[in-house]
């Protein structure tokens, strides 16, 4: 057999068991597929630990660079692990409080509402029952539909699925399972060691880069890194502390307005808060709703009133002290950001949504930026 002969045949066997690699792929894309998942639910901890370990670093090293102004030197070798302890035991008590504060008054709130849910339909169905012929209400068959709704029955199942008691016992089910645990301790565990080692995994991946990339390129990737980094970090972390600063300022609003559950509506609007746009209106929506029925009318138009003014004063003044002006981004390009972000990845898409078009504009600013100059030059 001469040599054209045995590279027709390699040619051949090579396409056979390739067709056999493709068809066995196909057959088992499922399986695949449930090994990706697999393997993707075994390093979640670890994408966990760094999205803790990024929120953290801020703190972390704000406190290190107060730590290293102390004259001691043995307290300035160790700044570092100092900032990162004291940073974990502030999160621990803030945890702390918000389970033996927070939540019972949440829970409670939410109970009561839950059981007096058929209340609230027994006087929504007499208000309306009670109406003009000619009323807008009645013409628009709005009894129909809350008839409709009696139907349903799932009063109860609110009733039970939220009830003290059933939290309770699905919070010990869930934090009684070993692969919870553990994945909650190697978070923490990796997230400590990321906030230790940054300087040493940032230095490597600085090395990395430089190895792989000529100088110019490499100049490109740190700038970008330097510019996102900032806007993420900026981002993430003006949102959480805007949240509670709403939550907190509508809360009292609320206690002192008299408003039934105001310590719900205020950690729901807060919650809500980290959501541009969208997430105030739904907050504010669902409180005026809930108010209708606990307070009336009344009070539930003078607490949209409130509510609306503090939205303001947070969009103009609060977030914009809190923010700075580092994402820049329209009203309609925030809108795109948060209704694309909730489309494709839910709730934290519409978080990141808006940080991710800070970072498109930023590359497309620069590429127009870099275009422009270039016919300059050219002419």
């Amino acid at each position: 057999m001469n040599n054209k002969e045995w590279k027709k045949w390699i040619f051949w066997f090579s396409f056979a068991v390739a067709v056999v690699v493709v068809y066995k792929t196909i057959d088992s894309v499922s399986e695949i597929i449930s090994g990706i998942g697999n393997f993707f639910t075994l390093i979640m901890p670890f994408f966990m630990a760094l999205l803790v370990a990024y929120i953290l670093y801020m703190p972390c090293k704000a406190l290190e660079g107060l730590i290293g102004k102390i004259k001691p030197k043995i307290i300035k070798k160790h700044a570092r692990g100092l900032s990162v302890l004291l940073v974990y035991v502030i999160v621990i008590l803030l945890i702390f409080v918000i389970i033996n504060f927070i939540i019972p008054t949440v829970s409670t709130s939410i109970k009561d509402l839950a059981e007096n849910i058929p209340n609230y339909y027994n006087t929504a169905m007499e208000y309306i029952d009670n109406l003009d012929d000619n009323s807008l209400l009645v013409k628009l068959n709005l009894d129909g539909y809350i008839s409709n709704l009696k139907d349903i029955n799932f009063i109860e199942q609110i009733i039970n699925l939220i009830s003290i008691d059933n939290i309770s016992s699905y919070i010990k089910g869930i934090m009684g399972a070993a692969s919870v645990i553990f994945s909650v301790f190697v978070t923490i565990v990796v997230s400590v060691y990321l906030l230790l080692e940054r300087a040493d995994i940032k230095s490597f991946l600085q090395n990395l880069s430089k190895a792989v990339f000529d100088t110019k390129t490499n100049k490109v990737i740190s700038k970008y890194y330097q510019r996102t980094n900032s806007i993420f970090l900026k981002f993430i972390a003006s949102q959480i502390l805007d949240a509670i600063v709403v939550g907190i300022i509508t809360s009292i609003a609320m206690s002192l307005m008299k408003v039934k559950y105001s310590a719900l509506l205020g950690f729901l609007i807060g919650l809500f808060n980290v959501i541009p746009y969208f997430g105030a209106i739904i907050a504010v929506v669902i409180s005026i709703l809930i108010t209708i029925f606990t307070g009336g009318f009344a009070k539930a138009i003078w607490l949209g009133i409130v509510v609306i003014i503090l939205q303001q004063v947070d969009a103009n003044i609060i977030n914009p002290r809190i923010l700075g002006n580092s994402l820049n981004l329209s009203p309609i390009l925030v809108i795109f950001a948060v209704t694309i972000g909730g489309a494709y990845f839910g709730v934290l898409g519409m978080f990141l949504g808006v940080p991710v078009m800070a970072f498109i504009k930023l590359i497309i600013g620069d590429f127009i930026e870099y275009k422009n100059s270039k016919e300059v030059l050219d002419k």
